[in-house]
């Protein structure tokens, strides 16, 4: 448990008390063309204090002031590599430049109270220290050694005891200042509402991303796994050489196109700098429909419309919903008959994929969905169609209305 003491440990309290120091240099320097450091009376410190005002005010509506401010308090104010305790904290501080009014007003006020702040830390600061040196030359005999406000009387070794109360107090002093201001550092340099709906829609994307790729992934990968696992079955069951070779070819050609398709994704995740390669749309259905006859399914399809005229992202995700479509036949139902009808109207493309069942085995999309149809449910809604899925009969049907404007 931190007491009374931690603040003189932590680097951050001595980075904020020189930050709040720094920020005494603007008007100490416009102090030394007028009305001068020499024995300045408490109305020169106010006038000190207050004509670099309108300067710094002008600087503030630089856009790129905001950015600079932010970036020294994120360093200076907060735990960071710097410190030893709490190196994870969020400084929550923007470092982006204005891009309003808002801001240049709130960088404004963020740099009239740190010079302001600062001016006041730095007077304390040297009045305290000199304090400190006058005890050290009263304890010594020689109390002429500093130039305090306050002079020590007398000689005497006792004085030695009160050399640390100034710096103790001083520290207090520079502690509790570098903590307020970072909290107002918070209030005035931290997020516009802007600037957090613009981080919010960029997660937001970054998480619709992930969700993306995880469906490639999940739709390629799993078509290749489950035809090569009922290949290989039926090759075993068949006990025919002519057959398992044929099958071998298929589980092949199958696993080649999924590596392709594990290639582009991984190419999308990492930061190469090349261009990922063409996803593969309905124009290609047809590798998918001669991957499941392989397998032994007796796939009747019919295409009406031209497939060409579907735009890219509806033509991508319409591959992907039936590549799906017919891994989820052949995982749940086997090589059974199916029946694929894709129609490309006037605004709308429509996929049907119907198949018989083994037995009592349907899906697990009954009661709202396994993992396969809940992406195809996901992706048309994200497209703003609809897809459903359910006992049809003896079968199983599946239907997708996609928009295609």
């Amino acid at each position: 448990m931190p007491g009374p003491l931690s603040p003189l440990t932590r680097a951050v309290t001595y980075t904020r008390w020189l930050h709040l120091l720094v920020g005494a240099i603007v008007p100490i320097v416009c102090a030394m063309v007028h009305p001068g450091l020499v024995t300045p009376t408490a109305g020169d410190w106010a006038l000190i204090a207050v004509l670099p005002v309108p300067l710094v005010l002008a600087a503030a509506l630089v856009p790129s002031m905001r950015r600079a401010e932010g970036l020294q308090a994120r360093l200076m104010l907060f735990p960071g590599p710097h410190a030893r305790v709490r190196p994870g904290e969020d400084p929550e501080i923007s470092a982006a430049p204005s891009a309003s009014w808002s801001d240049r007003a709130r960088t404004g006020a963020w740099m009239v109270l740190r010079m302001e702040a600062g001016l006041a830390v730095a007077l304390v600061s040297g009045q305290l220290m000199a304090l400190s040196l006058s005890l050290v030359g009263a304890a010594t005999g020689d109390p002429g050694v500093a130039d305090p406000f306050l002079q020590a009387p007398g000689t005497g070794w006792g004085y030695a005891l009160l050399v640390p109360v100034p710096v103790l107090v001083l520290l207090a002093v520079a502690a509790a200042a570098g903590a307020l201001m970072a909290q107002a550092a918070r209030r005035l340099l931290g997020p516009s509402v802007r600037e957090r709906l613009s981080e919010l829609e960029e997660r937001t994307e970054r998480l619709l991303e992930r969700n993306r790729i995880a469906r490639e992934l999940h739709d390629s990968l799993g078509h290749a796994l489950t035809l090569a696992v009922v290949q290989a079955g039926a090759a075993r069951a068949a006990a025919d050489p002519e057959f398992t070779d044929r099958a071998l070819e298929a589980i092949e050609e199958t696993g080649r196109a999924a590596l392709e398709d594990l290639e582009q994704v991984l190419l999308m995740l990492r930061d190469t700098g090349r261009p990922a390669g063409p996803r593969p749309a309905l124009g290609e259905a047809d590798r998918l429909l001669e991957s499941a006859r392989s397998s032994g399914a007796q796939v009747d399809a019919e295409v009406t419309g031209p497939l060409e005229d579907v735009p890219g992202p509806v033509s991508r995700e319409g591959y992907r919903m039936l590549q799906e479509a017919l891994t989820n036949v052949l995982r749940h139902a086997g090589p059974v008959d199916v029946r694929v009808r894709i129609a490309v109207e006037q605004a709308r493309l429509r996929l049907e994929v119907r198949n018989q069942l083994a037995g009592a085995a349907a899906p697990a999309a009954g009661a709202g969905g396994g993992r396969g149809l809940r992406g195809i449910r996901e992706r048309a809604a994200l497209l703003g169609g609809e897809a459903r899925a359910g006992q049809d009969g003896g079968g199983w049907l599946l239907r997708v209305d996609l928009p295609l404007r």
